[in-house]
């Protein structure tokens, strides 16, 4: 009878069709299990130059786990995983030589067992063993007995290569990102006027000549600024926003329209959102609702440069009022035609972003339905 459920992945590359099965191993017995040393940060640097030329990985998330650079490395092409913390189980490969701290876990492998191919294989399992007593862990021991279905080392490389070539791309795009991100905040500094200026320092050819800007406060150029009163409830039908944007949903919204939440406390507080539609805002928001001769679109943008986060006042719980919101001070061109320039300026570049966002995540769901299909789906 022929054997079902084979350990074969769906997708194979025409060269290894007929190489049989791929083979379940412990990760113990494939690599040499070790971590990395404690590093101050204030030994690391910031940019990568000639007298720190290495890579230094911590547990964080954000630019896969770089820390910054340092004089001397402890590895070369291997993989790490965080052994502590809110990241425990995340799992990279890394090539060439780096450093890494004492929260990494490192697999070596004389045979050339450590490539992006086995990187991702244990990535996709590793996050069930990690405990989750307390704070969160998944150490040496555990990580050495997790069973992985391994293919022979020329498919590894071959996919490994395929994986590589696709998170380059992403890094590309997402090095776009942040350019395009620098770009706005740049645009925003020069398109209003800096503290003490009364004109910005960019200014579209057509309004060169016009007049100052004139400063308003942002409670003269509004109906009101006060909290939400909607609560949360289950099976709502419209949008509840809060301090991190939805949080739920409520049956009887209190606004519709355009509007300006900024967050009134928590860690998020001074963060700006926009909504337009039928929704509903808690407690822990301040709505802005601008007389109807103004433009939303510029004073959103105007306020994005201005910071609000500089208002945050509190040693406990972080917090922002309506009173201080009316009492910004804020310049406004004379000519409306000039705010609507500016905005407009403002929202193609968040359209860009928004696009660029967008691919990223595309390119990252197609690594992911690519992954499912050459890895075989291993079952307990």
């Amino acid at each position: 009878m022929e054997q079902t459920n084979k350990l074969v992945p769906e997708l194979r590359f025409p060269e290894f069709v007929n190489d049989g099965e791929w083979e379940i191993k412990e990760v113990g017995d494939i690599f040499e299990i070790t971590r990395g040393y404690v590093l101050s940060m204030n030994m690391v640097q910031n940019n990568q130059n000639t007298e720190n030329p290495y890579p230094v990985y911590s547990s964080q998330t954000k630019n896969h786990g770089l820390a910054g650079y340092y004089s001397s490395y402890l590895y070369e092409n291997a993989i790490t995983w965080t052994t502590d913390g809110a990241n425990a189980g995340d799992v990279n490969y890394r090539e060439g030589k780096f450093y890494c701290t004492n929260v990494c876990g490192v697999l070596i492998s004389k045979e050339g067992f450590a490539n992006n191919c086995i990187s991702e294989i244990i990535n996709s399992v590793s996050k069930s063993y990690v405990s989750y007593v307390g704070n969160p862990k998944l150490m040496n021991g555990v990580m050495s007995k997790i069973k992985i279905p391994v293919p022979k080392i020329n498919e590894q490389q071959k996919i490994a290569d395929c994986l590589s070539s696709l998170d380059e791309l992403i890094t590309a795009h997402t090095d776009k990102l942040e350019a395009l991100k620098n770009h706005k905040k740049g645009l925003l500094q020069n398109l209003f006027p800096q503290e003490g200026q009364k004109v910005p320092h960019y200014r579209f050819p057509e309004f060169l000549n016009d007049e100052e800007w004139e400063e308003k406060k942002l409670g003269n150029v509004c109906i009101n600024i006060a909290s939400g009163k909607d609560k949360n409830v289950i099976n709502g039908i419209y949008n509840l926003f809060g301090s991190t944007g939805i949080i739920g949903k409520t049956n009887n919204p209190s606004y519709e329209g355009d509007y300006i939440l900024v967050a009134r406390v928590g860690a998020n507080a001074g963060f700006l959102n926009r909504v337009n539609s039928k929704f509903g805002v808690s407690d822990n928001t301040l709505v802005i609702l601008l007389d109807i001769n103004q433009s939303i679109d510029f004073i959103y943008y105007h306020l994005e440069n201005f910071g609000l986060n500089k208002l945050i006042f509190g040693s406990g719980q972080p917090l922002i009022t309506g009173g201080q919101l009316k009492s910004i001070e804020l310049r406004f061109p004379k000519n409306t035609k000039e705010q609507q320039k500016i905005a407009e300026c403002l929202m193609e570049m968040d359209n860009l972003i928004t696009a660029q966002t967008e691919k990223i995540e595309q390119l990252k769901t197609h690594k992911k339905g690519l992954m499912q299909g050459l890895f075989p789906n291993v079952k307990n």
